[in-house]
């Protein structure tokens, strides 16, 4: 029997994330495996840093799981007494997780941001997962089903995060590189086969194209541009447009300045308009509110996009009220989950 320890926590100030439906995925899928009665699931939310520490002594479990917020060397995001946001450092993780060497067999550390944390632990525990940059909850909750799924068929750690992987990008999700693993069980896989190359496995070097890591050797740090953004947010209506070549590091430069705006306590989005629809570029009005549903989704509040949306004005109209008196002046009003800056 293999316990797996569940801890997760979704501090007031922090953006909603799906952490309920991540853990009955979880359930769902070991119930119906073949080796169902070889694991027992053990979930404890809200944890707070005492909790962590009494949970792991409790339990003695072989995996222990973390779902919630990342913030890079910042450490992982727990609660404190009030539901806000506590963080324990990567030196903190460490030790704990040294204490525990000899039981805990495999950590999964599904936040964003979370390579940092998983390389210390990686000191204590042979198998470790981590996020190399930012995660959106669909994906996070496809990498531990796919996961889950495989460990539920006796796979190994290793093969589980194959398979989770894979499950990310049967989805059509373009983060399917985003988890890293931490293995000291290279006898199953060689970095330098053909199978490691294509599937990304235990990657010593990144894959050239798309965004690189926060702490990546390969990134090209230019300081005037990065230093120039990060001024230019802070303005109100501050718009940036990155123009350049192709390979240049443009969507690097984005996932630097979206991630040194939430430093500074901005709530930040990410849309992809290639997700869109075709016939929503050859419409304005459906395209207009394609664009404030796919932000209104980013930040987890309420669709009223109709309440705002009068045929007698013009779309244009339409979506700056939208975004002026709805998105940005009332919707987090009374939330107490975030605080966001305008």
């Amino acid at each position: 029997m293999k316990k797996i320890l569940i801890l997760s926590a979704n501090p007031r100030n922090t953006s909603k994330l799906r952490l309920d439906e991540e853990v009955r995925e979880i359930q769902a899928g070991l119930e119906r495996a073949k080796s169902r009665d070889d694991f027992e699931i053990i979930v404890r939310w809200a944890v707070r840093p005492d909790d962590f520490r009494r949970a792991l002594l409790d339990h003695e479990p072989q995996i222990v799981q973390f779902s919630g917020h990342g913030l890079a060397e910042d450490g992982l995001a727990l609660e404190n007494a009030t539901g806000q946001i506590q963080l324990v450092s990567t030196e903190s993780l460490a030790r704990l997780f040294e204490l525990f060497k000899d039981k805990i067999e495999c950590v999964l550390l599904n936040t964003c941001y979370s390579e940092a944390q998983a390389e210390a632990i990686h000191q204590h525990v042979n198998c470790v997962i981590g996020i190399n940059q930012e995660i959106g909850d669909t994906a996070a909750i496809k990498f531990v089903v796919g996961f889950y799924d495989a460990l539920g068929t006796n796979r190994s750690y290793e093969e589980a995060y194959k398979f989770g992987c894979n499950a990310i990008d049967l989805d059509g999700i373009p983060e399917s590189s985003n988890p890293v693993l931490k293995s000291r069980n290279n006898n199953r896989f060689n970095p330098a086969s053909e199978e490691h190359n294509r599937h990304c496995l235990i990657h010593p070097l990144e894959n050239p194209e798309g965004s690189v890591p926060l702490k990546s050797p390969f990134y090209v740090n230019i300081p005037t541009i990065e230093s120039d953004c990060a001024n230019e947010i802070l303005k109100s209506g501050a718009l940036i447009r990155v123009k350049a070549p192709p390979q240049w590091g443009k969507t690097s430069l984005m996932v630097r300045i979206l991630h040194h705006a939430r430093q500074q306590g901005y709530q930040t989005t990410s849309i992809n308009f290639f997700s869109a629809d075709n016939d929503s570029f050859a419409n304005l009005d459906k395209f207009l509110q394609w664009f404030c549903l796919s932000i209104t989704d980013e930040l987890d509040i309420e669709n009223k996009l109709f309440d705002y949306w009068k045929a007698s004005k013009p779309q244009k109209n339409n979506c700056t009220n939208y975004f002026q008196q709805y998105i940005l002046e009332g919707a987090f009003e009374n939330d107490t989950r975030s605080h966001l800056k305008k």
